[in-house]
Formats: C-alpha cells, structure tokens, sequence
C-alpha cells in the first residue's frame, strides 16, 4: 500500500469516505454544546465544569496512541483500520442514547467516559484511514473535506434543538425530572443513530486497499503485545520530526483555548445577553439554544470555508492559512462577551469558523506531510495527545484560578481564550513549512 502508487480517487468518493466524520462531528458537536449545560442542570458548580469534562482529554490521551500504534499492526480480514471504526462507533452511539437520561452528575459522567471512548477509537484509525487510502496530492482535499464534514457534522449538531423548538413545536421548558429539557433527549437520539450509520456506508463504499505482501510481512515481524505497541509509541516520540515538535506549541495554545471557549461560552451568552446566571431558568435555556444556533452558524463557515481553503493553503501554504485563521479566531471569541444583543454574536462568530475550518484540515497537512508514511497510526495518534494534553491542563488548572484571577465570571474566561487562540496563530508562523512544487495532478484539483 505504501510501497506502490495507490489509485486516484474520483472526488465523489473522497466525500463518501469522510462521511463517517458527519456522524462523528455530530456527536461531538452535541457533546460541546449540551455537556455544560448537562451538568449545571443536574447541579454543578460552573467553576467545576472544566474537571466534569475530563473525560474528553483523558480518554482521547490513553486511547488515541495506543490504537494508532495498533491500528498500524493491524492485519485483519477486515482491514487495518476497519474493526476499530465499527467499535468505536457502536460505544459511541450507546453513549449518546443514554446521556440525556442521566439522573446524577455521576451517571453524567460515566456515560461521558463510554462516549469519548467511542470516539477516540475511531479518530485516529479514520485519520490514518484517509492518508493510507489516498496519493500525497489527494490528501489535502481528503483531509480538508474532513474538515468540511466537522463543520457539516456539529452546525446540524447545533441547530437540532433550535429546529425542533421552531419548526416541530417542541416546548423550550419541558424538561424531565431532572431539569434535562426533552429537546436535548432528543437530539442525542439522532446523534446515535447517525454515528453507526454514516461511519458503516463510508467503509462499505470506500473500503481500504489490501495490505502488500511486504506490509503483511513488516507487520507480522513487530511485536504485537500491548509492551511492544507502548515501545513503539515511545520510540515514535523519540524521533519524531522537527515539524511535529513545533506543532506542539502551537496545540499547546490553540486547544486550551478551544476548550475554555466550549465550556464557558453558554455561561458567557447567559450573563452578556439575559442577564442570567441561573441554570434552571427560561433565561438559560435560551441561551443554550442561543449558543446552539450560533456555533451552528460558525459549523456553517467553517463546512463552506474548509473547501474554499484546498487552493488557498495550495498556494498560500497550510502553515500561513492556519495562523490567518487562528488570529480571526482569537478576535471572535474575545468579543463575544461585550456582545449584548444576540444578533451581533454571528459577526464574531464567522472569525471562530474560520479558526474551526482550519483547525481540522490544515495541521494534519501539514503533519501527513513530515511523517513516515508506516508509521501514521501511531503520528496521528501522538498528535492527538498534543490536542489533549492542553485540554487536560484546563480542566485541571482553570478551577484553580476561575474565581480569583476571572472573578468567577465566564466572560472573562472567553477573552483569555481569544487572547491564548491568536497567540497559537503567532506560534504557526514558526513553522516555516517549506513549499512544495505543485504537481500537474494537485494543479486540476
């Protein structure tokens, strides 16, 4: 597979490939917009929230790396990545079913663990899945299409409540017994439905190419044990590649934000537009549905944005796309907390789009472009724990300084996210990507 020229795709079916993203980025559209609001309904203090959320980070951290690396090993009659997306899809969608029936934080909770398992053993395999399937010159539509489908996948994810609210009459403030309104009930439903199915007619349609006699043989001269996949990690860290090094930084800056801005943004609404810090109240829900709508509309750029960067980070490189990107990002999240009139906050919202549409396509150019190709499990992994490990230091650290240093108030938390999101932009910069000569095959894209 990687020792011969693989067939060109029609660009048809690089779509179907990624569709498994759609369903996918549903889950984790639900996820950022509905899991704060989850816990405040069922009783959390906000400052806790980042910690209730650690789910995420930690499970993408254990998980990611060590089914990269053995996704790599893979040898199955279904194929290398295959068995690990039908697995991670179907926890994912048990997850999803049983969130909005929790009746405790600790139900909550555990039922976060399954679904961030779900997701993150799929992740990575269908990263990896993408790079192995495609030639070097299809795999920036393949991965920006991916991204495209991110922001498809969570603007649906976003706008169901506001859907079922205005267009089939759902009531804002029927709730259940444990004050978890019925609309979110019922998108979490359809996030389970669309997670299994739209990952099993990607693999049905486009299935992998077999492995070459020379792969099965690699493969079978590795250690197969969980030592020898945690040997492998270990040693992929030790000589990863100086472009990888560098993009830890700017993960470092870019997630913390992101994770901030996911956790508080709803908080942030609450008090800017309605004046509101009660959970239970009519004023809080609205701005969940408010937010719902808004990081629909951002999803929206972000589906149109990521196609129109192809030619953009084509000509202009990923490495400058994305720092453009990153810094209209940072702008946008640090004026949503002195918006008070809801309409204005799609104005910044097109900022953190385009920040959205970046993030998921252009690093892992840039990343599929300095690594070995035998190894993407296991990079693509590694490069997960980047995006994790920042999160993982906002939930830890943010409780420790949200009431002191932010005044116990969610907007400030958004204008540091700003702040932290143009500084990631900055650190791209440092990257320096050196450009490639477009090919005659690149060129009719």
């Amino acid at each position: 597979m990687y020792s011969v020229s693989k067939p060109r795709l029609p660009l048809l079916r690089i779509v179907e490939m990624n569709l498994g993203f759609l369903g996918l980025q549903f889950s984790f559209g639900l996820q950022q917009a509905n899991m704060a609001p989850i816990y405040s309904y069922l009783g959390a203090d906000v400052a806790n929230i980042p910690l209730l959320q650690l789910a995420g980070p930690l499970t993408g951290l254990l998980i990611q790396p060590l089914i990269g690396a053995m996704s790599d090993r893979t040898a199955s009659r279904w194929g290398r990545r295959t068995p690990y997306f039908v697995v991670g899809a179907v926890l994912c969608s048990i997850g999803l079913f049983f969130m909005p029936l929790s009746p405790t934080i600790l139900a909550a909770v555990s039922m976060l663990w399954i679904l961030d398992a779900g997701n993150n053993i799929t992740m990575e395999p269908y990263r990896a899945y993408v790079s192995d399937r495609l030639s070097e010159d299809q795999r920036g539509f393949g991965f920006l299409s991916q991204s495209a489908f991110t922001g498809l996948g969570q603007m649906l994810a976003y706008l169901s409540p506001t859907f079922m609210v205005n267009a089939l009459g759902f009531d804002i403030n029927a709730v259940d017994s444990h004050n978890i309104p019925i609309i979110t009930r019922a998108a979490f439903t359809i996030g389970a439905v669309l997670s299994i199915t739209t990952i099993l007619w990607s693999i049905l349609r486009v299935p992998e190419l077999p492995l070459t006699e020379a792969e099965r043989a690699r493969i079978k001269a590795l250690k197969l044990t969980v030592g020898g996949t945690l040997m492998e990690i270990w040693n992929a860290i030790l000589a990863m590649p100086v472009v990888m090094r560098k993009l830890a930084l700017m993960s470092l800056f870019q997630w913390y934000a992101m994770f901030a801005y996911w956790n508080y943004v709803v908080y942030s609404i609450s008090r800017s537009v309605y004046g509101e810090t009660n959970a239970v109240s009519e004023g809080f829900r609205r701005a969940v549905l408010d937010n719902g709508q808004i990081g629909g509309f951002y999803n929206g750029v972000a589906f149109v944005a990521a196609l129109a960067m192809v030619p953009l980070a084509r000509r202009a490189g990923p490495a400058l796309t994305h720092a453009v990107c990153l810094l209209a990002a940072g702008a946008g999240m640090f004026a949503i907390p002195h918006i008070t009139d809801k309409a204005w906050l799609f104005v910044p919202a097109i900022g953190v789009g385009l920040g959205w549409a970046s993030i998921m396509g252009n690093p892992y150019i840039i990343l599929a472009r300095s690594i070995p190709p035998e190894r993407t499990g296991v990079y693509m992994g590694i490069f997960n724990m980047m995006i994790v490990i920042p999160m993982l230091l906002n939930a830890v650290t943010m409780p420790l300084y949200f009431n002191s240093l932010l005044g116990g108030d969610p907007r400030n938390a958004l204008m540091l996210a700003g702040v932290l999101m143009a500084i990631a932009g900055i650190c791209v910069l440092w990257l320096r990507e050196p450009r490639r000569p477009e090919s005659p095959a690149t060129a009719a894209l």
